[in-house]
């Protein structure tokens, strides 16, 4: 027998696991562990697990959870993906709950008279954006089929917080004050988020009287209340009066959908994924199997070179995206093809070490796939970023939960059910405005979503639970995430906080704070356009279990108020991020192919009334060598700079500089 002094010392002895993605010096839980956007959601899946209740049973309590203190992400008015890993059966599986379109749906749903897409502002506002819901149905079919408590226990804890209330954190308060005129529009969501016209702030208290009472009947009649009587009535009946067409029969014939995941692999490990109608599972393979043929771990996680072949990879995979992924069950999706090895390698190809390629194109899986293209490529509009929220959730018999559940963008249509206290999505709007693709409007269909709920395995056993919100850029998250931890050897922690980049196609860059400025500078010289300031990108959280010891880890984003809790130990919640600091109006701005590089006020100058840049970052950012234009140098304040006009010139660029505007123009082909 090991005494007390010994266990003592063997917990406290940093870790060192087969198992990546494990902290050092930290004692993992045994007996349970949630990974949650919100510390109250969090708890709600921390108690249930406490009171014997499995994997299942916890996301089914967060889940309702969420839906009272995150009401702008998730809630019964949307949809989601619940991947379940089954340790007894050895089996993933996944509970489809994703909204689907009314039988009033049509390709033509959201353009104008003239035929064009009626601006996103306008068309996710409206009755005609709202799917069909099924998180609700989704929750009890998964409580029947593989939970161990009912629906009328796990809705208790969401009861209490709707009616005694929950502080309005720092995140909520800054989505309602950013989405009054969306809440205001259709005057319930005002009344409750804006009363009197005042959005709620920090630290006042959320009190949800009707979603109180919303839950009750749902726990007193069962799901039927709202998918065939007086909640979906209500439901109905605000859909049309906000210019949709839903019935009863639509809410009626909701079906929800178990699903096998995708699956493939990268560097041994098995990464097991959403399938369609979600893009996201497909999309994160490829991407993980196109960087799969580089040296990623010698380079570095935020390195040029690295993000380079990742911005490339994700042009690639996006691609095919938008050509061939969609909903199974009215379109065949050339799965196959797109993990295929040999079409991998000829993508590959495209990615080249120095340079973008500005011309990236779906490629064609369908040899590889035995059959030939039987629908048009989808015709995908730019819309903004959306949002959603995912948890991960472990129980001590070793069942997981990776949970993406959404209702769209904030605060979904900004339509709230009156009466019933919860808002409806907006998500007919993730189908494309343009019709003639894989992924136009038609009753019943379900719209192609990014989420991506993922399990990762090593030798066949489940060891990571991760996902992310973020619209398109949850692929992007997701697959950072995965990389940073199989790859780079990061704990999840810092795997998960490690500045993550999104790029869905040629040339613009979204970009985290913590990327080097020389980084961003020499990218930009390969041709990628990184957007002028950085901006969070995602919320990841994750569980990591370590099969060889029995214990639990986990992380939790800082873009909201990310908590892990295990039911015996580890226990967190991410602090508010510190805003950024204000920079120094500059001189002047340069803009290279109309793009404005991202230079600080001291490394730019007006000299006699001309534009000069510090001299190693603006050829850094040109792509010129920096013992070049020796002569042309000036030295100022004991820095080195370099005419922009010069310097741009004599590598090939047009430059144009406009005094009144203080901007600085570069051209080149």
């Amino acid at each position: 027998m090991v005494s007390a002094t010994a266990a003592l010392l063997l917990l406290a002895s940093p870790v060192h696991a087969q198992v990546p993605g494990i902290p050092s010096g930290e004692t993992g839980a045994t007996k349970g562990i949630v990974a949650v956007s919100h510390p109250a959601a969090a708890q709600v899946g921390k108690d249930i697990l406490q009171q014997g209740g499995n994997a299942i049973d916890a996301a089914a309590g967060i889940q309702l959870a969420l839906n009272v203190v995150e009401p702008q992400m998730s809630g019964i008015g949307g949809g989601g993906f619940m991947m379940i890993y089954l340790q007894k059966q050895k089996k993933i599986t996944v509970i489809d709950s994703r909204e689907m379109a009314p039988q009033s749906a049509d390709p033509r749903m959201f353009l104008d008279a003239e035929g064009k897409p009626i601006p996103f502002d306008e068309r996710h506002t409206n009755g005609k954006a709202v799917g069909v819901p099924g998180t609700l149905l989704g929750l009890d079919t998964a409580l029947k089929k593989y939970g161990t408590m009912k629906l009328s226990q796990v809705i208790d804890p969401a009861i209490g917080l709707a009616e005694q209330g929950v502080p309005v954190n720092w995140i909520n308060a800054r989505h309602i004050a950013d989405s009054q005129d969306k809440l205001l529009k259709h005057k319930t969501a005002g009344e409750v988020f804006v009363p009197g016209g005042k959005p709620l702030a920090e630290g006042e208290l959320l009190i949800q009287p009707d979603l109180a009472k919303t839950f009750k009947l749902i726990k007193e009649k069962g799901t039927d209340v709202l998918y065939k009587g007086e909640i979906g009535e209500a439901l109905v009946k605000e859909v049309n009066r906000t210019g949709g067409a839903m019935t009863m029969e639509d809410l009626k014939k909701y079906k929800v959908v178990e699903r096998e995941p995708v699956k493939g692999t990268f560097r041994g490990y098995e990464i097991v994924s959403m399938s369609p109608p979600s893009s996201g599972g497909l999309t994160l393979i490829q991407i993980l199997k196109l960087m799969e043929g580089f040296d990623n771990k010698k380079d570095g996680p935020l390195s040029a070179a690295y993000l380079h072949r990742l911005i490339e990879a994700n042009h690639l995979a996006y691609a095919d995206r938008a050509a061939y992924m969609a909903d199974e069950d009215f379109y065949p999706v050339p799965k196959t093809g797109l993990l295929h090895e040999e079409y991998i390698k000829e993508r590959r190809q495209l990615i080249q070490p120095d340079r973008v390629n500005r011309e990236v194109k779906a490629g064609d899986p369908w040899p590889y796939e035995g059959k030939k293209a039987v629908k048009a490529l989808s015709q995908v509009d730019v819309t903004p970023v959306k949002q959603t929220t995912h948890f991960s959730v472990m129980d001590k018999w070793g069942n997981l939960v990776s949970y993406t559940t959404t209702i769209e963008d904030v605060f979904g249509s900004g339509i709230m059910v009156p009466g019933y206290g919860f808002m409806l999505n907006n998500e007919l709007t993730d189908f494309d405005a343009v019709p003639g693709g894989v992924n136009e409007a038609e009753p019943g269909k379900r719209p192609r979503s990014s989420m991506t709920p993922t399990i990762v395995l090593k030798d066949g056993k489940p060891f990571m639970a991760v996902g992310s919100p973020g619209g398109s850029t949850i692929i992007a998250s997701v697959s950072q995430t995965i990389l940073n931890v199989l790859e780079h050897d990061m704990p999840i922690r810092e795997a998960i906080l490690s500045p993550r980049i999104f790029s869905s196609s040629y040339p613009s860059v979204t970009w985290e704070a913590g990327i080097d400025q020389d980084v961003v500078l020499q990218l930009m010289a390969m041709g990628h356009g990184f957007r002028p300031a950085p901006e969070n990108i995602g919320n990841v959280q994750a569980v990591i279990y370590d099969f060889e010891t029995g214990r639990m880890y986990g992380g939790a984003d800082n873009t909201r108020e990310g908590t892990v809790l295990g039911v015996d130990a580890v226990a967190f919640t991410s602090a508010e991020p510190p805003a950024p600091a204000k920079e120094e109006k500059a001189a002047f701005a340069v803009k290279v192919n109309g793009h404005v590089y991202p230079y600080t006020a001291e490394q730019l100058v007006l000299w006699n009334g001309e534009p000069y840049v510090q001299a190693e970052k603006l050829l850094l950012g040109l792509g010129g060598d920096p013992d070049a234009f020796q002569s042309e140098r000036i030295s100022l304040n004991g820095r080195s700079y370099l005419s922009v006009k010069k310097a741009g010139e004599g590598l090939g660029y047009t430059v144009e500089w406009d005094a009144k505007e203080a901007v600085v123009s570069l051209q080149k082909p």
